[in-house]
């Protein structure tokens, strides 16, 4: 609000009025009148306001006296050569017969010391002229058909907002806040650079194509920093780049400047964004020298990037390897020597013969004289060009105006007014000599154009602004930013690349959890889980591997899970391999012992016929247990099941048999029974047959309706897949399993009634013992066979196989054997029809 009421008041002082108790017809200014620093006479005035001098004595604010005249002091080369520019310009169009043929433009030059307070007395200037009288009127023409400035966006605001109502064009070469490309409310305003919609965006490009995700920001506390530190921070979200602090300050604000510098100490953003206007890049500059902060990679924006006096002994360990956008060089043939020689001798007429007032006014300019022979910033002048398009294109639309063509005069009774100056800059569009197309959008701006600059050490404690590339809005999208990476020099002088993250990037194999209350930036990496996986760096979650694959170690790829099954060459696989080889071995023993023993008593006694083919049955019984060895197929599948039933269910019918010829034989020795006479060999071999028919076609029903198959189970364990034969249909598994336990069964109750029988003729209790094995054996199976995991399964099943097997080999053929080849003596009628 005080900067509000200052301006009011300084308006009040200097606007043209008429004085309280004058005359009425006399029309005055009532205070002394504000004169250029740099002046000259002609048709066509063109007005200009630069920061020559960067420091201003603060005016008393307690309205009780007359405010004193502003002293300004530490010139400021740079924008001194932007006045310099600005008359070479007129200098060079009032020669060139072609443009403004007899129009001589002339220009008036104010300095307001880089203050808004001192920006408005010179806009009021350059509006009033420097006359005490005006006339009878108080209303006319502008001293000035247009304005050249300012440098800085809140000075040009100032100014463009206080002639609005008069509608006379400002063109600036610097002024790149956004906020001045509203045609509402600016819309008298151009400028020769681009507004900072373009740079904001490509500084969050550029520093999201170095990696740095964490950035610190800092900015100056007016138009220019805040509304392009917003459009950065915007820009940088839409990047995926987090800023660890946003801090602003003014030049009039020391205290502010410190917190800043505390800010940045403790920060571990190694990247500075420094949205600041010269000034405050000078004064942050100086503190953080002052503090010893270095190391820190600044970005850095056209207002100071190539500002030649930031450049000191100390400041290279601050900003050394700093990158940023600039203007881009001025190459306007002629310019450096008009800078160096032409100003100071045809413009700049200061002398030891110049008459008593001349050398009063030179005597106030004299602090001009030091830079006479000052060149060494020539070489980097930059927003010279701007200026210089600025006064064509003010040239060109003043010769549309006054109707000149080649070969003409211009009209000089025309008399210019300021909204046609407007209208006719919006339609400018020219090449300077350099090449370089002038034209304006509907902002009233220029397209974007930038040099990356890179601070270099240029040896004898020189630096140099080194270009390493280019941003150009014209270009294609994909074409705009060019950067040659091998030429920065990054701090410290260093040709790493440096790092600038919250957190570094998760590796494949892991995956970003964001950190509570910090930004997207910050997070912790955590691996995949088992069966997950993540290929990419910073991954924000885990695939899931498809199903028949399963993660490495690593977490960053999917491998084929291993596939499982019992085989031949696993230890599992070799011990039941080994035991179903021996069983087999030994039912072909006792078949041979039984085979050379055949015509003994005790063979024939026990039913020979019947016994060779249950001896072949339990050959089968040990054989179908290696079906159920190696990989599963479709063939194995069917073989294994359907064998198992049909050789286990003919071993029991076998057995069956006997039991039920031990029952008819001591039946047959009672009194008047002849019931072997119905139990024959035929029946024996028509029961065995019978019971096996049945399995056989429960079997087949099985295979023809749903077979068992090759299955994939991926259910018991998650790294593997455990290949086995699915049973396709349960109920005919267990319908096989069921008809094999009711035979069990049967025989088990018919030899346990027949134990007691005499001894001569009791194979009963042999059976009895053997069947209550097989069904203990099978008992247990189920259970087992139920929860047993993967590959388990099988064995558990040809465990139950070979158990089974062997409880009948054993308990039937073990005695017997024993008597055929320990106690042969045994092996006669005699002793079979007697009691042992």
């Amino acid at each position: 609000m005080s900067i509000i009421v200052r301006d009011i008041v300084i308006m009040g002082i200097l606007f043209v009025y008429k004085a309280v108790g004058e005359p009425v017809s006399l029309c005055k200014i009532q205070t002394n009148p504000e004169f250029p620093v740099l002046s000259k006479e002609g048709d066509l005035t063109i007005g200009g306001v630069f920061s020559i001098h960067s420091t201003i004595t603060q005016p008393s604010l307690f309205f009780t006296e007359r405010p004193k005249i502003l002293q300004c002091t530490s010139i400021n080369i740079r924008e001194f050569r932007f006045a310099q520019t600005m008359i070479f310009a007129i200098q060079e169009i009032n020669e060139n017969q072609d443009l403004l043929p007899n129009i001589s433009i002339g220009y008036r030059i104010y300095d307001n010391c880089a203050s808004t307070l001192s920006s408005m007395r010179a806009v009021m200037a350059l509006m009033n002229g420097d006359e005490l009288t005006l006339g009878k009127s108080c209303s006319g023409q502008s001293a000035v058909h247009a304005i050249i400035g300012e440098s800085e966006s809140s000075s040009t605001i100032v100014l463009t907002r206080t002639i609005g109502p008069f509608q006379i064009p400002v063109i600036s070469h610097s002024a790149t806040c956004e906020c001045l490309s509203n045609r509402k409310e600016y819309p008298s305003f151009f400028r020769t650079i681009a507004s900072d919609l373009y740079q904001s965006r490509a500084l969050a490009q550029l520093v999201k194509h170095f990696g740095w995700t964490w950035v610190g920001a800092v900015n100056s506390d007016s138009d220019y920093g805040n509304n392009g530190m917003a459009i950065f921070l915007s820009a940088a979200e839409e990047e995926g780049v987090c800023v660890e602090y946003t801090e602003k300050f003014d030049r009039a604000e020391p205290k502010k400047l410190l917190k800043v510098v505390e800010v940045i100490k403790k920060s571990t953003a190694r990247v500075i964004v420094a949205f600041l206007a010269h000034v405050e890049m000078n004064n942050l500059l100086e503190q953080l020298s002052l503090h010893n902060i270095t190391g820190r990679q600044f970005i850095g924006v056209e207002a100071w990037i190539t500002a030649d006096s930031l450049v000191t002994p100390t400041s290279y360990r601050v900003l050394g390897g700093a990158l940023g956008f600039a203007v881009q060089k001025a190459n306007i043939s002629g310019l450096e020597e008009f800078l160096v020689r032409g100003f100071w001798e045809k413009e700049f007429l200061c002398t030891q013969n110049n008459n008593e007032a001349r050398l009063k006014t030179c005597k106030a300019k004299n602090d001009f004289m030091e830079l006479r022979d000052n060149e060494d910033d020539v070489m980097e002048l930059r927003y010279s060009t701007n200026i210089y398009k600025a006064i064509y294109a003010l040239a060109y639309s003043l010769h549309s105006i006054l109707n000149c063509s080649i070969g003409q005069a211009c009209k000089k009774k025309v008399e210019v007014k300021p909204w046609e100056v407007v209208e006719a800059l919006k339609n400018v569009n020219f090449t300077i000599k350099n090449g370089d197309k002038v034209w304006f959008d509907n902002t009233g701006a220029a397209v974007a154009r930038y040099e990356i600059v890179n601070w270099q050490y240029g040896g004898n404690e020189t630096v140099q602004f080194k270009p390493v590339g280019y941003y150009d809005a014209s270009l294609p999208s994909g074409k705009r930013f060019v950067l040659d990476r091998d030429a920065i020099m990054w701090p410290q002088g260093t040709k790493e690349l440096p790092v600038s993250v919250c957190s570094k990037s998760c590796r494949p194999g892991t995956h970003k959890v964001l950190q509570k209350g910090k930004p997207v930036c910050c997070f912790d990496c955590i691996a995949c889980a088992v069966g997950e996986f993540s290929n990419s760096i910073d991954s924000i979650d885990c695939k899931k591997c498809p199903e028949a694959y399963w993660s490495n170690q690593n977490r960053d790829a999917c491998i084929p899970k291993d596939v499982e099954f019992l085989s031949f060459n696993e230890v599992m696989g070799k011990i039941l391999l080994i035991f179903s080889v021996f069983g087999l071995l030994l039912t072909l023993l006792v078949s041979t012992l039984y085979l050379s023993n055949k015509n003994t008593p005790l063979v024939k006694a026990n039913n020979s016929e019947l016994s060779f083919l249950l001896l072949f049955s339990l050959s089968l019984c040990f054989l179908c247990s290696l079906t159920f060895i190696g990989k599963p197929t479709n063939w194995s599948c069917k073989l294994r099941h359907t064998a198992f039933g049909i050789t286990f269910v003919l071993c029991i019918s076998c057995i069956l048999g006997k039991t039920i010829v031990v029952l008819m034989a001591f039946k047959a020795t009672l009194p008047g029974n002849n019931m072997m006479k119905w139990f024959g060999p035929a029946q024996q071999r028509l029961t065995v047959l019978f019971f096996t028919f049945i399995q056989v076609i429960i079997c087949i029903l099985w295979i023809m309706i749903n077979p068992p198959v090759p299955y994939k189970n991926m259910n018991y364990y998650m790294e593997k897949i455990i290949l086995e034969c699915a049973l396709g249909s349960p109920v005919g598994f267990w319908a096989v399993l069921g008809y094999i336990a009711i035979l069990a069964l049967l025989c088990f109750v018919l030899a346990f009634l027949a134990r007691k029988l005499p001894d001569s003729f009791n194979e009963a209790k042999h059976i009895t013992f053997s069947m209550l094995i097989f069904c203990a054996v099978w008992l247990t199976f189920i259970p087992a066979y139920v929860s047993s995991p993967g590959n388990l399964t099988v064995a558990v099943e040809i465990f139950a196989i070979l158990a089974s097997s062997y409880g009948i080999l054993f308990c039937i053929f073990a005695p017997k054997c024993l008597i055929l080849v320990l106690k042969p003596e045994l092996n006669t009628k005699k002793n079979l029809l007697g009691k042992t």
